[in-house]
């Protein structure tokens, strides 16, 4: 069985060597298991504030699929997603979705602005929280203390 937060977790070790805030998430199509697609931030060498993990595999699996509702697609990512991608996520129609670290400062799923709880949200996936928590963790944790 893969162990798709390792490869999250993987992709969030190469943002930081690039640099990069270390998030890393992969896009799983549920029914065969493939990974649809993978990716760290890339905010800085993209130069774009939305070029987070998260959007740039929901931008990837809607291009590979040929579709805008990733409704079969598994979310695996290693922080809590904010509210921007929160938003991306139900947008997608994403069936599930598993995350590392919880952000209690800019979460957007159990923190923050709780985006799936809003009245205004069209979809909630299914959360799973708190998924390889402590690895996910300390590789943000590691990676402010070295930048201070």
């Amino acid at each position: 069985m893969t162990d798709y937060m390792e490869i999250a977790l993987n992709e969030a070790r190469a943002a930081a060597e690039r640099g990069e805030v270390p998030v890393g998430a992969v896009l799983v199509d549920e029914t065969s298991g493939d990974i649809i697609a993978q990716s760290g931030n890339r905010t800085e060498e993209l130069n774009d504030p939305t070029a987070h993990a998260e959007i740039l595999v929901i931008r990837q699996g809607g291009k590979r699929l040929g579709t805008p509702r990733l409704e079969n697609c598994d979310l695996y990512v290693t922080l809590e997603p904010c509210p921007m991608c929160a938003t991306a996520i139900s947008f997608a129609r994403l069936r599930r979705l598993h995350f590392g670290a919880y952000d209690p400062k800019g979460g957007g799923v159990d923190h923050g602005a709780k985006i799936f709880d809003q009245p205004t949200c069209h979809h909630r996936p299914e959360v799973i929280g708190g998924h390889r928590e402590t690895e996910a963790s300390e590789l943000l944790k590691t990676f402010f203390m070295k930048r201070r």
